[in-house]
Order: structure tokens, then C-alpha cells, then sequence
């Protein structure tokens, strides 16, 4: 009967031409028949509106002829023959119409995924405002209104960051296969589920079947249930309520981050390192997820790009606490598990903190609101608003001093900064330090103020602090190392998180390539496959000849572990440049040139490709290529200073500064926040003897980067070349304060004081 169930699903998925799904995974609707209960709660769940296929009862868009007009492209969404089209502009910029052939998501709004005959399947720039109309909805919008996204941009609907089958489908389908045929660049992506189904969770089902039809005796010898993962996280767990602080606690405390890890797989800014489910299920074996950087986050660790909840929660106290995903969230309706702020009271006790006292505002008001004050929202994709699940105290004295957001100012819109910082200070006078208290040594990393080196080892030493926290203090120190650092950053590699293991190899990328390796050796072994692959492309340039046969085995395997790793993306340009890399610092010039190429090939815009493969034939002795390939780049991407910075160097090496000036100069001017591209370029402009423009281009650089070591140096160098010895010696200083044991700066100031006690005759 099993056999029969399980064939009769698989030939179900082939009448569907969608796909006959291996023996393990048996579909959603082999798990309804037993579990009814949450199969229901499951259907008409974000998770199982995530993707369907178009037709009058999925579209909610309005295809009757309406026009919308962006960027200078009038779009029309029709129905032809009973399929949903829009006439709107193609790669080329042509206008030509496309089958509409699935949705994509339900609420807020909805987009439009169209596929071509390369197994492409691209989604719409333009999607439909699915809000009631009283809420500004029921109408098309761009995604991206505030850019001109025009035929060619890496944005535009055809372009590969729209990509649905590597930006979207491995988290809005189920059991899904990109199939990537490398040779033809195409795809033959199939799914056993269109949607976010049980096996997405769960793992395979086919095995949990065989179980289930096994006697009582059979299935007691299997814990697992025959699952790949059993999310057992809340299972037998009590919240125990202190009365007197108001707060639950968690019994037993929390074991391991299953749960969390398998939320994480979609609801996190992650790469991916390996497709499919494993026994264990760990979030780090299978994805790479994206530290708290610049760009992605304030320096106080709020959300500002969208990074897809995981990275703030695992910053909050609740998460240190023990709070899973599902005490929140019912996890299978997806709804909260009790309305609003009756969430909170699940383990804050609403007398103490749903009272006016706690929250100094007018009951039922917006201040009056757990979620609004420690979970503001921001609007991703124009209209679908994101919680901070960070949890954290607003701190509008923060924002003063670092221009972070704070949910006070987020309400009152009308007041200033300071206003709200002066209320906070008056109705919260005892309020303790926040537990994420680490703005300062983020701020002061990005600024690469003199402190940071010191804030920074503090933050990562910090046991009680959250690992994505340490992990990523640990990982910005290689912007500060120095002995000191360097010593944090060895505690930090055998640290007990693999996270925090994994940022510091990161760190180590700013070491001489050939000293990299006696560091990250012993994590080429480490138990987690993130750390493992890093570890092997920290180790790249070994020098092989050094190594003992055994040593060398272990270096290989995690190097093809990395290869692999790539191998998952091979489509993206981004993983041919990984690939390229990794083959060029271990001397496989011919396997470089061809990832580079491959690279380019799938990306004909992508800079880092041509900057490399420029930069593998120089060691290669081959300049005539490197010019070659740099005229090629500046003529796909004109007015590129990455491109233009190579340039100017090639032309160096080839003693053609007349050409190198003009090259340097304009990567200085086109990428000001560059430090590195001021420097060179004043580094040329003093060694053809324009010390005086040099001198000027270096200290409008040094208003910009005022902590910048290379550019303070050399302005030290060319004023004491000068003859101007006083001045050079202002600038040593500055270097001492930075770093009171500035090698360099000591050197020349004693030399320079000897030289005025001592004049040559």
C-alpha cells in the first residue's frame, strides 16, 4: 500500500509536468492523511501561497487591460486565450509581450514570474500592491522607484540579480533542484512541492512513511521517526514566571538551535554552501550567513538593508533566553500565537510590563505598544514592512551620538533627535545599559578610528555577548591587526562557536598570503562544513612544498570542499571569481584564466572578473593581456575606477606615467571613499616630482579617511624629503595616535630630531 501511495504522488507531480519526485521526498499531500490538523492550519499560509502557478484563482493583479508606466516604459497586463501576458520592455529594451506563468507571494504584495526557453524563469520589476485600497493598495508599483532601471542594468527584470531560479526558488519551493547545465547555460529547475511545503521543514518524507507502516515495536527503535530533522526544540519545555521580576524562564534551558537553524535556511541574508538536508540539519553546514557589516546593518546591529530577520534575532535576549521561532510564531499558520502584544505576555508579565509605568504612554496608544517600541519596522519592496526581532530598548541618545534609528522618533516624527533623547532621559532616568552595547566599537570600526583595535578585541572576548556579535568583531579586526589583535584573534580561532571561528579566518585574509596558512590549518578539519571552506580558501596559497603528505591530503579535501561550495552557484559570476581565486594562489593559472572567463561570460558587466584576470596574466608576466583585457572592461563598464586604479598600475610597470597619472586620477576621483586609490595616486604624483600636488590630493584624501595609516605615512615621507621636518613630524605624530608603537612613526621622528641636533655640515 505504501509502494502504491508514494507511486501514485510521484505520477500525480509527472501529470502535472512539474516533477516525479525520488522515493525520499513524497510530497504535502502524503502528509495530510496523518496530519490533517496541521495540514489545514498550513494551507492558505504564506508558506503555501509562496509560489503558484497563474490562473484566474492564484493572480490577484489587475490584467484587464491596465497600463502602468516606469522609467520610461509604458507596461500593459492583459489575458490572451485565458493566460495572463504584460507587454513591457524586453532585454534589449524592446517592447514585447511575456506569458505571465507563475505568482510569486500573496500579501502584501504579489509579483510575476515569466520563464524563457533557457529554463530562465525572471520576476517582474513591476508587482501588484495586494493591500486593501484604503491603504494606498489595489495597484501596480516598480519595485525600485527611486532608480532608473533600465534594459542592460543587473536590476532590470531580465537581468541576473531577478533572477528567480538562484535569488528566489530554493526558499519559495519545495525540495528544489536548480539543474544548471554549466555547458549550455541553462536550467531544468524542477520541485516535488511549487510551494514552501512540509518536507521544506521537515526534510524528506519517504523514509518518516516507512516508519509510520512499521508495527509499534519497529518504530520505537527509530527516534528520529525516520526524519532527517525532528524539531524537538519546544518539546517538554516550560516557562517558569518569576513574579518578582516579571519574567519568564525557560526549563530546561535551551540545548541547540535546530529550529532556529532551520527557520534560518530562508529567513536569513545567507550564500549557499550545500543543497539538500542532512541528518544533524546545522543552519553553518549548509549556508553561510551574512555578519552584522556595513550595509547591511546600523553599527548598533538594527536592520537597515534587508536581511531577513535571523541576524537580529540572534542579537536579542530572548534568543540568548532560549526563545525559538515557533514560541512566537505557530508554525505552520504562521500567525503569531497570540494577538500582538499578547505575544509578549506569554513571558512578560502584563501587570508590570503592559502597564503605564513600564511604558510611560496613554493605554492603547502606539507608544503604549510592545511591538512598535521594540520591534519598529522598516518597508522592504516598497510597501512589505519588517520587524526588528532584535528586541532591543529604544535609545534615542544613541541615535545623537551614532545616527542610528530609534523607534521613538520613528513615531514621533515631528520632534527631533534630541527631543526624544531628553524625554527618554526624563521618564526612563534609571534605565540600564542596553544589552547591545557594542554601537561604540562598530561605529568607531567603520570610521577605522585609533580605538577600534581595542573595542573591537572587547566585543569578541565577550563570552556573554551573542556570537553573531563576536563573530563579527572578530572579523573586522583585520583592518587593526597588530600583535595585540593578532593574539585575540588565535583565542578567537578555537573559539567554541563555529561562527565566531569562521569570521576570524576571514580576518586572517589580511595577513601575508604565505604566513595565512599556519593559522587556519587546524580549522581544515573543523567539524562544520562553513569553517571547513574558509579555512580552505585562507589556505590557498600554502606552498605545497612545505607540507607533509598528510598535511597536504587534508588541505586538498577541504579545498575541494570550497570548489563544491562554488559548484552550488556555478550560474553566478560571483562563485567563477571564488573559483578563479582559489586556482590562481595555488598556481593553476589555466584553471583561473577559465573561471575568470566563465565569469565574464555569464556577466559581461562584472568588474572583480576582468580586475583579476588583469591581475593573474601581470603574474604571469603577461601585460600585453592585462591591457587588453582592462580596455575591454572600461568599454562594458566605462567610468569605473576599479577598472581605471588597474590601469594606472599596469601603465606604472610599464614606466608609462604619463598615461598612469591620468588613469589613477580618475579612480581617486570617480571612488573618493577609496583611501587606497588616493594614496596611489598621490604616491605617483610625488615620484614624478609633483610633490606639491601630491601633498594637496593627500590631506583632501586624509579629511575623508583621517585614520588612514597609508596616507598619514606618506605625507610624513614627502615632507620630510622636502626638507619640511617639522611638519613631517606633525604627521608622525598623528600616527602615534593612532598606534603610540607606530614603528615607522618613531623612526622618523627620532631620525628627524637627530638630524636638527646634529646638522651636516
Amino acid at each position: 500500500m505504501l509502494r502504491i501511495l508514494i507511486t501514485a504522488f510521484a505520477l500525480l507531480a509527472v501529470s502535472y509536468g512539474v516533477y516525479a519526485a525520488p522515493s525520499d521526498f513524497t510530497g504535502t499531500k502524503s502528509c495530510a492523511t496523518c496530519h490533517g490538523e496541521q495540514h489545514e492550519s498550513w494551507q492558505n499560509s504564506h508558506h503555501d501561497l509562496a509560489m503558484q502557478h497563474a490562473s484566474k484563482d492564484t493572480v490577484l493583479g489587475d490584467f484587464n487591460g491596465a497600463e502602468f508606466s516606469a522609467n520610461g516604459v509604458s507596461s500593459r497586463f492583459f489575458i490572451k486565450n485565458g493566460q495572463y501576458w504584460v507587454s513591457t520592455d524586453a532585454a534589449d529594451g524592446s517592447i514585447k509581450g511575456f506569458e505571465i506563468r507563475y505568482t510569486f507571494g500573496v500579501t502584501p504584495l504579489q509579483q510575476y514570474l515569466i520563464e524563457f526557453p533557457d529554463g530562465r524563469v525572471q520576476a517582474l520589476g513591476i508587482a501588484w500592491d495586494a493591500r486593501s485600497a484604503s491603504l494606498g493598495g489595489q495597484r501596480w508599483f516598480h519595485l525600485y522607484p527611486d532608480e532608473s532601471i533600465k534594459a542592460g542594468d543587473e536590476l532590470h527584470w531580465t537581468g541576473p540579480q531577478q533572477n528567480w531560479n538562484y535569488m528566489c526558488a530554493g526558499c519559495h519551493s519545495t525540495n528544489l533542484k536548480k539543474n544548471y547545465d554549466s555547458v549550455n547555460n541553462t536550467f531544468k529547475t524542477s520541485w516535488t512541492d511549487i510551494d514552501v511545503g512540509c518536507e521544506s521543514c521537515h526534510g524528506p518524507g519517504g523514509q518518516h512513511l516507512q516508519w509510520a507502516a512499521q508495527n509499534e515495536q519497529l518504530r520505537q527503535q527509530d527516534p528520529n521517526r525516520g526524519l532527517a530533522l525532528l524539531l524537538r526544540d519546544r518539546q517538554d519545555v516550560r516557562w517558569i514566571m518569576n513574579p518578582e521580576t516579571g519574567i519568564a524562564r525557560r526549563e530546561p534551558p535551551a540545548g541547540n538551535n535546530h529550529e532556529i537553524g532551520v527557520c534560518a535556511a530562508c529567513h536569513s541574508r545567507r550564500g549557499l554552501l550545500k543543497t539538500g538536508i542532512e541528518s544533524d540539519g546545522l543552519f553553518l553546514d549548509h549556508y553561510r550567513p551574512a555578519l552584522l557589516s556595513a550595509g547591511l546593518y546600523h553599527p548598533d546591529g538594527q536592520i537597515l538593508d534587508e536581511v531577513f530577520v535571523w541576524g537580529s534575532f540572534m542579537q536579542s535576549r530572548m534568543q540568548v533566553a532560549g526563545v525559538t521561532c515557533s514560541d512566537c510564531h505557530e508554525s505552520h499558520s504562521l500567525e503569531l500565537r497570540a494577538a500582538q502584544d499578547q505575544v509578549c505576555s506569554q513571558c512578560h508579565l502584563p501587570t508590570q510590563y503592559a502597564s503605564t509605568a513600564h511604558h510611560q504612554h496613554a493605554p492603547k496608544s502606539t507608544g503604549a505598544r510592545c511591538l512598535d517600541c521594540h520591534m519598529p519596522a522598516n518597508n522592504y519592496m516598497v510597501v512589505d514592512p519588517r520587524r526588528d526581532h532584535s528586541l532591543r530598548i529604544p535609545r534615542p541618545d544613541l541615535s545623537l551620538e551614532f545616527a542610528t534609528p530609534n523607534a521613538c522618533n520613528q513615531c514621533h516624527t515631528d520632534r527631533s533627535t534630541a527631543w526624544a533623547a531628553e524625554q527618554f532621559k526624563r521618564l526612563w532616568p534609571g534605565a540600564r545599559q542596553p544589552y547591545q552595547n557594542y554601537t561604540d566599537a562598530f561605529s568607531l570600526a567603520r570610521s577605522g578610528a585609533p580605538q577600534s583595535e581595542l573595542a573591537l578585541i572587547k566585543i569578541a572576548r565577550d563570552s556573554q555577548l551573542p556570537d553573531l556579535v563576536r563573530a563579527t568583531a572578530a572579523f573586522e579586526l583585520q583592518a587593526f591587526l597588530s600583535p595585540l589583535s593578532g593574539a585575540a584573534l588565535q583565542v578567537a580561532l578555537a573559539d567554541q562557536s563555529p561562527l565566531v571561528r569562521y569570521a576570524a579566518l576571514g580576518s586572517l585574509e589580511a595577513l601575508p598570503p604565505e604566513n595565512r596558512y599556519q593559522f587556519a590549518a587546524k580549522l581544515l578539519s573543523d567539524p562544520v562544513r562553513l569553517v571547513r571552506v574558509e579555512a580552505a580558501r585562507i589556505s590557498a596559497p600554502a606552498l605545497r612544498s612545505q607540507l607533509r603528505a598528510a598535511e597536504k591530503n587534508v588541505l586538498q579535501s577541504a579545498l575541494q570542499e570550497f570548489i563544491d561550495a562554488q559548484n552550488v552557484n556555478a550560474e553566478r559570476p560571483e562563485s567563477q571569481l571564488n573559483l578563479g581565486n582559489m586556482y590562481a594562489q595555488t598556481g593553476a593559472g589555466v584553471e583561473a584564466e577559465k573561471a575568470f572567463r566563465k565569469a565574464l561570460k555569464l556577466d559581461s558587466k562584472f568588474v572583480p572578473a576582468y580586475a583579476n584576470l588583469a591581475d593573474l596574466y601581470r603574474s604571469q608576466g603577461q601585460d600585453q593581456f592585462a591591457g587588453k583585457i582592462l580596455e575591454q572592461g572600461l568599454v562594458a563598464v566605462p567610468d569605473n575606477a576599479t577598472l581605471y586604479h588597474a590601469t594606472g598600475l599596469l601603465m606604472v610597470r610599464r614606466r608609462q606615467l604619463g598615461t598612469a597619472l591620468p588613469a589613477l586620477k580618475k579612480a581617486a576621483e570617480l571612488q573618493p571613499d577609496s583611501a587606497r586609490y588616493t594614496y596611489v595616486y598621490g604616491v605617483a604624483l610625488s615620484s614624478t616630482g609633483q610633490s606639491e600636488a601630491a601633498l594637496q590630493v593627500l590631506q583632501q584624501g586624509l579629511v575623508l579617511h583621517p585614520h588612514n595609516r597609508e596616507i598619514l605615512q606618506i605625507l610624513a615621507s614627502i615632507n620630510r624629503d622636502l626638507g619640511r621636518h617639522s611638519k613631517a613630524i606633525v604627521w608622525a605624530q598623528k600616527l602615534l595616535e593612532i598606534n603610540s608603537a607606530d614603528p615607522f612613526a618613531l623612526q622618523l621622528i627620532e631620525a628627524l630630531n637627530n638630524a636638527q641636533q646634529h646638522p651636516q655640515p
